[in-house]
């Protein structure tokens, strides 16, 4: 009897001593973790999705990327999560180059663009026959060799989009895209696509002054892109956009994917398209 008694004083002593999980620093702690994963997403970067082809040639469906937040100050619209009301000016804010691939929140909205800042407050900028004019000068333009882009279930090569771009090499689908190297005032340049002449697709913008304190901002896709040259009522950004409505800087690309992923784990390294992480989102400086 005093054996038993022993043995379920030692259980209990054990018990006693076994040390008691604190739910609640648990919790704080957790909490300290999110918070301080949505404080860097909002200021410092974030990942982001491409989510349309309107940056072709050099953004595709799929792509993944870093935006960084920093660069051009703090606004409404940098939080992660666009919870602020819509305020003007920046903090610690600096104008964007002209060239610069940024993401953009278009005015009444909370959807996040991605396009390239083509004009500055002061500018002149307007579009004739696909040309695009800066302060009275024809943005220098050169033409490059077509980019064949196999197609996948990201980039299907819309006829709608692209007619007549759709090829076959090797048994093999490719859109075929005409590429223009533009070359700026500051002599950074980048591809685009420009697919001819197509009326209301851009083609033409009369020109305008971009207003103090606003950028103008088109997508290098020229002919599939709704960006500065097009109302909002178009899905378009309205005309130039307010300066504060700039969420960052886009980097480079981590990862892209083809679209083919299914539920199965065994289909997920598949459908990396190869050759794509790592690479600059920055314009190259062209001499011409």
């Amino acid at each position: 009897m005093a054996a038993d008694e022993l043995a379920l004083g030692h259980e209990a002593y054990e018990e006693e001593a076994r040390p008691r999980t604190d739910w609640w620093a648990e919790a704080r702690g957790i909490l300290w973790l999110v918070l301080a994963v949505l404080g860097f997403h909002s200021l410092i970067a974030k990942p982001f999705f491409i989510p349309s082809e309107s940056m072709l040639p050099g953004l595709l469906v799929g792509d993944r990327l870093v935006v960084t937040k920093y660069p051009y100050g703090f606004s409404w619209v940098t939080p992660t999560f666009h919870v602020l009301p819509h305020m003007p000016g920046r903090i610690l804010g600096k104008l964007p180059e002209r060239g610069d691939v940024v993401i953009v929140t278009p005015p009444g909205t909370n959807t996040d663009y991605i396009k390239r800042v083509m004009g500055l407050p002061g500018d002149t900028i307007g579009v004739r026959g696909g040309i695009v004019y800066l302060n009275g000068k024809a943005v220098p333009r050169r033409a490059m060799e077509d980019r064949y882009i196999p197609v996948d279930a990201n980039s299907r090569c819309d006829p709608a989009q692209y007619p007549g771009f759709l090829v076959t090499r090797g048994g093999k689908q490719f859109c075929r895209l005409p590429i223009f190297r533009e070359t700026l005032p500051n002599g950074r340049s980048y591809d685009t696509v420009d697919l001819g002449f197509r009326p209301g697709r851009g083609d033409n913008y009369p020109e305008i002054r971009v207003p103090q304190g606003k950028v103008f901002l088109m997508g290098d896709n020229r002919d599939n892109s709704a960006d500065s040259r097009f109302p909002l009522s178009q899905n378009g950004l309205g005309g130039p956009v307010p300066w504060e409505n700039i969420g960052g800087r886009a980097e480079f690309i981590t990862f892209s994917l083809d679209g083919s992923a299914s539920w199965n784990p065994l289909s997920w390294p598949q459908s990396f398209r190869p050759g794509r992480a790592g690479t600059t989102l920055h314009p190259q400086r062209d001499s011409q």
